[in-house]
Formats: C-alpha cells, sequence, structure tokens
C-alpha cells in the first residue's frame, strides 16, 4: 500500500461496499444534527443583524425588532409547510435544481442550482470564518492566524463528512443538541428573570442617525432573513434518511421548523426585554451579551453557552457538506458538471463534491481574509433564488397533475413563491451596493458555465456514438496451441474508440479478451447484446467492483492474465479519445491515466493506449 493510501485509509477509514448504502442513512434525530445545523445556528446572530441595523434610528427604533423577528418567523413557518409539500411531491429528494427544472424549465432549473451551489459555499464560508471570530475573540492572540484556522477548520470538516454520513451525523449530534438544549435553558431562564422583575428598566440613550422609513424596516427584515438560510437542505437530503425516507424528512423538517422559530423568537423577545444593544464592530455577539445580563459574568453555564454557540457555528457549514455533493451529483448526472461529481467515493459519499466545497470555500475565506462582515452582505440572495424557483415550480406542477387536495398544496407553495420573491427583492434591493451584486452576476455565469458543459458532452456523445454503423460479422478466431501475442482490451463504454482498439487488438494478437468493469451501474444485458452484434468474436468478461473502484479489478485481472501467459510479452490495449482541447479533458475522469500508472508500479510491460481523436 501506497503512502497516500495508508494516510488516506487513517483519515477516512475502510472503503465500504455498495451493498452497504442502505446502512449508510440517518434516523430523524441524526437528520436534524446534520441537515439543519445551518439553520439552527442562525440563531446565533439573525437577531443581532436586525439589531445593527435598527440601532441606526435610536433606542426607540430597537422596539421593531420584536414584530420584524414575528414576520419572519411567519415566513419561516410558509417555508417549511411549502417544502413539506415538495417532499410530498418528490418522495425521493425534490431540491429546488430539480423540481424547477422539471416544472419550469431549464434555464430557471440551472438559475436555481447555481444559486443554492453558490449559497452553500458561502454558508460554509460565513459559518467557519463566524466560528474562529468567536474563538479569536476570546483569545486575541489569536487573530494574526485568522485565516490559517479557518482553513484547518474545513479541512477537519471535510475528513469528517469523507468519513461516511452515519459517522458525520453521530459526530455532529451532541454540539448541535447541546447548542439547543442550552438555548432553550438560556430563554427558560431569562423567561423566569422577567417575570420576577430581574431586568433593566430602561434601554442606554443612543444618538438617532437615520429615520425610521419603510427601506430601513425592510433592511433590518432582510438581515434577520438570515436565519432561512439552510431550511431547504433536508428537502434537498431526503435520500439520507432512513427508510420511509420522505415521511422521516417531513417530520424533520417540521421539528427543525419549530426549534428555530422557538429559539429565534425566544432570543428576540429577551433581548428587547433586556434593552440589549449590540455595537458596531464590537466583538461580543449578543447572545453573549444577553447571556451576561441573565446569568451573571461569572456562571460556568455563561461559558458553556458560548462553546456551544462556537462548535454550532463550525459545525453549521455542515449542512452545506451534506447538500452541496448531493446537488454537484444532480447536476452532473444531467451532464452539466464535471461527471466525476457523480460518483460515490470510497464510504458511500459523493468524496469530489465533499473536496469541491472544501476548496470554494477555502478560497473565498483567503480572499475574504476570514472576516464575516466582509462576506455576509453576499449571503442569503442565493438560497432565496432558489426558494422562489422551487415554489414556483411546485405551483405548476400542481396545476399540471391536480392530483387529490392540489389546490390546498397549490395555494400553500403560491403564498411561499410570492412570500420568498418578495423577501429576494428587499435582500437585492438593500444588499446589492454592499456586496450582493456580486451574487446577482456569478448566477448566470454559472448558468453559462453548465450549458457550456452540457453542449461539450453532447458533442463528445455524438462523435463516439455508434448510432449508424451496422451490425459486424468477424470470423470466429481459432484457439491455437502456442499463444504468441495474448492482448488485453479495456471497455469502458462500448464506443467507436472501443470499436477501434478492439481492430487494432486484432491485428497484432492471437488471443484476445475484453474486459470491462461494472460498479453498480451497468446494463448487462444491454451490453451483451449490443456486443454480439458488433465483436462477437472476442469473449467480453464483465468484472464486478462492488467497492466501486474501476482500477483495482482490472488491474488484479491483468496480472493473473498475465501469469497464464508466462513466457511471453502480454499487451494491455486502453482505448482513449482526445478532447480538442486540453481543458476539456478536466470534465473527463482520465481513467486511462490512472490505470498506466498502476499498470506500471505492477510491473505490467506493454500498454498501449489507442486514441481516438475527437
Amino acid at each position: 500500500m501506497s503512502f497516500y493510501s495508508q494516510v488516506k485509509r487513517f483519515l477516512v477509514g475502510e472503503s465500504l461496499p455498495t451493498s452497504a448504502h442502505a446502512e449508510e442513512r440517518l434516523s430523524k434525530a441524526a437528520a436534524l444534527a446534520v441537515l439543519s445545523s445551518d439553520a439552527l445556528s442562525s440563531v446565533a446572530y439573525a437577531t443581532e443583524e436586525i439589531l445593527l441595523v435598527l440601532v441606526a434610528a435610536g433606542s426607540a427604533a430597537l422596539g421593531w425588532s420584536v414584530p420584524i423577528s414575528v414576520a419572519i418567523v411567519l415566513l419561516l413557518g410558509i417555508v417549511v409547510f411549502s417544502y413539506r409539500q415538495t417532499i410530498r411531491a418528490y418522495p425521493m429528494g425534490g431540491g429546488s435544481y430539480i423540481v424547477a427544472r422539471e416544472n419550469l424549465g431549464l434555464i430557471p432549473g440551472l438559475v436555481a442550482g447555481g444559486s443554492l451551489m453558490i449559497d452553500y459555499i458561502l454558508t460554509v464560508t460565513v459559518s467557519v470564518s463566524a466560528g474562529t471570530a468567536a474563538l479569536t475573540s476570546a483569545i486575541p492572540e489569536l487573530q494574526k492566524w485568522t485565516v490559517p484556522l479557518c482553513l484547518i477548520f474545513v479541512f477537519l470538516l471535510m475528513v469528517a463528512n469523507l468519513r461516511g454520513v452515519r459517522e458525520s451525523g453521530q459526530l455532529f449530534m451532541i454540539p448541535t443538541y447541546t447548542f439547543v438544549i442550552s438555548i432553550f435553558i438560556l430563554i427558560g431562564v431569562g423567561f423566569y428573570q422577567q417575570a420576577t422583575g430581574h431586568i433593566p428598566e430602561n434601554y442606554p440613550d443612543l444618538p438617532v442617525k437615520e429615520s425610521v422609513s419603510l427601506f430601513f424596516v425592510l433592511n433590518a427584515f432582510s438581515r434577520g432573513c438570515t436565519a432561512l438560510t439552510g431550511v431547504e437542505a433536508i428537502s434537498d437530503g431526503v435520500l439520507a434518511f432512513k427508510k420511509p425516507e420522505s415521511k422521516n424528512a417531513r417530520t424533520t423538517l417540521l421539528f427543525m421548523g419549530e426549534i428555530l422559530g422557538i429559539m429565534f423568537l425566544g432570543i428576540t423577545l429577551l433581548t428587547n426585554a433586556y434593552h440589549i444593544v449590540p455595537k458596531v464592530g464590537q466583538t461580543e455577539t449578543v447572545v453573549s451579551l444577553l447571556g451576561r445580563q441573565i446569568l451573571g459574568e461569572n456562571n460556568p453555564f455563561y461559558y458553556f453557552i458560548q462553546v456551544a454557540t462556537l462548535l454550532i457555528l463550525l459545525l453549521a457549514a455542515n449542512t452545506s457538506f451534506a447538500d452541496f455533493p448531493r446537488l454537484c451529483y444532480f447536476l452532473a448526472r444531467d451532464g452539466f458538471l464535471p461527471r466525476q461529481l457523480a460518483l460515490l467515493g470510497d464510504r458511500l459519499v459523493y468524496s469530489n463534491g465533499v473536496i469541491f466545497l472544501s476548496v470554494c470555500a477555502g478560497v473565498l475565506i483567503v480572499i475574504f481574509g476570514g472576516q464575516v462582515n466582509a462576506v455576509i452582505p453576499l449571503y442569503a440572495v442565493g438560497v432565496f433564488t432558489s426558494f422562489t424557483l422551487s415554489q414556483a415550480g411546485m405551483v405548476r406542477r400542481w396545476f399540471k397533475e391536480r392530483t387529490s387536495g392540489w389546490r390546498a398544496s397549490a395555494l400553500m407553495n403560491g403564498i411561499g413563491a410570492i412570500a420568498t420573491t418578495v423577501v429576494l427583492g428587499v435582500i437585492v434591493a438593500t444588499k446589492f451596493l454592499e456586496g450582493a451584486w456580486l451574487v446577482v452576476v456569478a448566477i448566470p455565469l454559472l448558468v453559462t458555465l453548465f450549458i457550456a458543459i452540457r453542449r461539450h458532452y453532447k458533442y463528445v456523445a455524438e462523435r463516439l456514438s455508434l448510432e449508424g454503423i451496422a451490425p459486424r460479422s468477424h470470423i470466429p478466431r481459432p484457439k491455437t496451441d502456442t499463444v504468441t501475442h495474448p492482448a488485453v482490451v479495456v471497455v469502458g463504454q462500448l464506443n467507436r474508440g472501443t470499436l477501434e482498439a478492439l481492430d487494432y487488438a486484432r491485428s497484432i494478437a492471437d488471443e484476445i479478451v475484453a474486459i470491462s468493469v461494472d460498479i453498480g451501474t451497468t446494463d448487462r444485458e444491454k451490453l451483451q447484446k449490443r456486443w454480439q452484434q458488433l465483436e462477437a468474436d472476442i469473449p467480453l468478461v464483465i468484472l464486478d467492483s462492488p467497492y466501486r473502484s474501476v482500477i483495482s479489478p482490472i488491474v488484479d485481472f491483468v496480472s493473473e492474465f498475465e501469469d497464464r501467459h508466462a513466457g511471453v510479452l502480454s499487451t494491455v490495449i486502453i482505448p482513449a479519445f482526445v478532447t480538442r482541447n486540453w481543458w476539456e479533458g478536466i470534465l473527463h475522469n482520465q481513467t486511462a491515466v490512472f490505470l498506466k500508472a498502476k499498470l506500471r508500479a505492477r510491473k505490467s510491460r506493454v500498454v498501449t493506449t489507442v486514441r481516438y481523436y475527437l
């Protein structure tokens, strides 16, 4: 085993067979921790975001935080019940991309998919940066190491998620539920003290810098809507649940909405009752200020809440690690992202998607210096875009199918679409100049990239297609007593490039065997039928790969084949198509390159590549 393989096994663990996929599912309790950590953690800063806007209008304006929070909780309820309808209609997973594409068309679907991708990347960036800020605020000496610390936390989250769905669920349950319970205790103690009169009587006197206007209130509302980020994650991750998936997902979504609504509204009410005033640029959060007021300066439980908040902010990024790879899988499956993102890794997670997310978040952390305030203006545009398109798509679906109870369902999704459209407009209008324009520009650029990738895959498929090739009849190859030049032809897919490689094998070899690897996705009957029409004179051996590796079964077969033909030179023939431009090769698995490297390590002596130029 190579050094890389040893390190990988130590960090990620042993490979799991595809048959264990059903076991790598989440219970409702574990799913709440894995898929809702982003939404639940937002109570640590959503109220603060509202107050940071309101303080500009003086002490009297801070009372607006309560009705604004009530409006956000009502919006949360609308979104939760709307997504419950989506899960019911799409029991195998109804993310915004799938719903919008099926019901509104290709471009709206890609806009929804691109919006969610951006939001998931920003979620990791914001969550890790916020958690690191909490740490560096407590230990100022670490502030100069902000970016390296952020990158370390991203790496640790990546490794935890590469270990598999079930292990990451078990890992994140304790911090998530610790945070939820600690906030509920804080709220309970706070209301008890309020009932017994142990609260400050007045707000401090604040200077009035702005007047209260509709735009001003809407700006505070849009800031508080960060509380809704991550709500769609359960709808995207239905297939991560144990059976019955859709029922468990709907129940978990309802629990998540109730817990989030109670915590968010409770903190806002207490912040208003205890006259908590955040200051722009201060390091201490509203939750910390509230904890000091309710619990006292040196109460151990205050520090316990701070640690729990730190952990949940760091782990909030896990919602993206759970759903971003699945979204990439759907887009890659449909040809809009590199196909590598559709492959299951050793631990039955979409490992390439996890790594891709980590790299993107790491780049943003470096660009923005790990500063939360620099990234926040970009936040929530993507998620409300996907909210709107998903709900609009569901309305059209109900009107088209008209199944039992469709009117009530269409009404619920219609209200959700209207509400999220209004909020999206408010967010774009209030945050555009602060940085939201970057996301507004990035979404169409991403959609253009999706379409270009799809166009490339379509071109490749047309060039390699066997359409128009008539059945070929080859004279059966006579068996000889002495084999002087045996050959193995690696068949990835039966296409024009493969036919040329097989024709080359006939020209040099007196014994030929073709091999193909089934990682669980091959239609064996269809492949064998087409093989008999085109290459009946050469036997085709289909190798099982329960661990989804393409390289290892081929290398093992070649080793056995060369051992059976000791004393002569065996040729391994690998078909490979060559793209028009070098950068297009990034969109393909490069199996031929990795296979040749592995065969060279195993000391296979003759390895030939038959190139097919596109």
